[in-house]
C-alpha cells in the first residue's frame, strides 16, 4: 500500500464520476459496504449522506472508511482509498449534494426536503489494481 500523494493517472481516474463503493464499520466491527457518489478535490474525497442513513451513524461513531473507485470503462481497474472522515457538517443549502448530483447526472439533486450531511475523507493509504497497479507499485 502506498501513501499519498497519488500519481497523476490515479488523480485523473478519481476525478471522473466513476462507480464507488464505501465501507464503514458497525458498532460490533462488522464492515458494511454501500454504493455512493463521491468527488475528488485537492487530494481529499467529498461524500454526502442523508441525515437518516445508518452509515452516517457509523461514521460519527468511527470515522474510518474505505472507498473503492472502479474505472467506469474497465472495472478491473480500480483504486482503493483507506482513510478517515476528518470534517463533517450539515449541507444546509444542499450545495455539496448538488455538486455530486451534477458530477454524476448533470442536474441538481431532486430531493430538496431531507437534511443532508457532508463529510471530507483524508486518504491515509491507497492501492490500485489493473491499469493503476503499476502506478501503485511505483509510488510505494
Amino acid at each position: 500500500m502506498s501513501k499519498p500523494p497519488l500519481p497523476p493517472e490515479a488523480e485523473a481516474l478519481l476525478s471522473r464520476p466513476n462507480p464507488c463503493v464505501m465501507a464503514t464499520l458497525r458498532s460490533d466491527g462488522t464492515p458494511v459496504s454501500t454504493a455512493t457518489w463521491y468527488a475528488w478535490k485537492d487530494g481529499r474525497v467529498l461524500i454526502n449522506l442523508d441525515e437518516g442513513r445508518v452509515r452516517l451513524k457509523h461514521l460519527r461513531r468511527d470515522p474510518r472508511v474505505t472507498l473503492t473507485v472502479l474505472a467506469d470503462d474497465n472495472w478491473y481497474t480500480h483504486i482503493t482509498l483507506i482513510g478517515r472522515v476528518t470534517e463533517m457538517y450539515d449541507d444546509k443549502d444542499l450545495t455539496d449534494i448538488d455538486l455530486l448530483s451534477r458530477h454524476y447526472g448533470g442536474k441538481p439533486y431532486p430531493n430538496r426536503v431531507r437534511p443532508r450531511v457532508s463529510a471530507w475523507i483524508e486518504v491515509e493509504r491507497w492501492h490500485g489494481w489493473g491499469e493503476m497497479k503499476d502506478n501503485d507499485q511505483a509510488a510505494g
